[in-house]
């Protein structure tokens, strides 16, 4: 089973990106699931939000506590308390950052993959400046980094489940799946 976990701010699409993420398993195939976890305090407040995907039918019912992957929509979300609890050894993290991976400190136990996912988004029309929604941008980059799912799963979901501005958002997942630095 691959479980990722997803930690962002309210307003940038990690509920939106864990759909989609599940939606680009099932259409390889696995079986899925998805949920999110936030509290009342929505815009701008973090959130988390999980996948899952196996070969087999999955019955945990259960936040993901020890995430294979993490995504990072937020990099100031690092300092956070939580956000790399139970990331297993060599899992990968995927963060939306300008910084190189190199540049990113205590990432000694895991794989890194950064993107700055913020000016992809805003660079197709998705969201503001200061309020853009990196959700699929992210998955590029995901996509690009683990090779667990495909680019052109990726996109189909993203036509699937986001209706708005579908094709803007294919454009930014394509693009930060070529501009990841790993």
């Amino acid at each position: 089973m691959n479980e990722v976990r997803f930690h962002g701010r309210g307003g940038q699409g990690a509920v939106v990106a864990s759909r989609v993420l599940a939606e680009a398993f099932f259409q390889e195939g696995k079986y899925v699931q998805s949920f999110p976890a936030f509290g009342a305090e929505r815009r701008g407040a973090p959130v988390a939000a999980f996948a899952r995907a196996d070969t087999s039918p999955i019955r945990r019912r259960t936040q993901i506590y020890a995430p294979d992957h993490v995504i990072v929509l937020d990099a100031t979300l690092l300092d956070s308390a939580g956000v790399l609890t139970g990331l297993k050894p060599m899992g990968w993290v995927v963060i939306n950052t300008e910084d190189d991976p190199r540049d990113v400190p205590n990432m000694d136990n895991f794989r890194l993959a950064t993107v700055d996912a913020s000016r992809v988004a805003v660079r197709h029309g998705l969201g503001s400046e200061m309020s853009p929604i990196v959700n699929t941008a992210i998955l590029g980059a995901f996509a690009r980094a683990t090779g667990l799912v495909g680019i052109e799963s990726v996109c189909e979901a993203i036509r699937v489940m986001v209706r708005h501005k579908a094709e803007s958002n294919v454009a930014a997942c394509r693009e930060a799946y070529e501009v990841t630095r790993v």
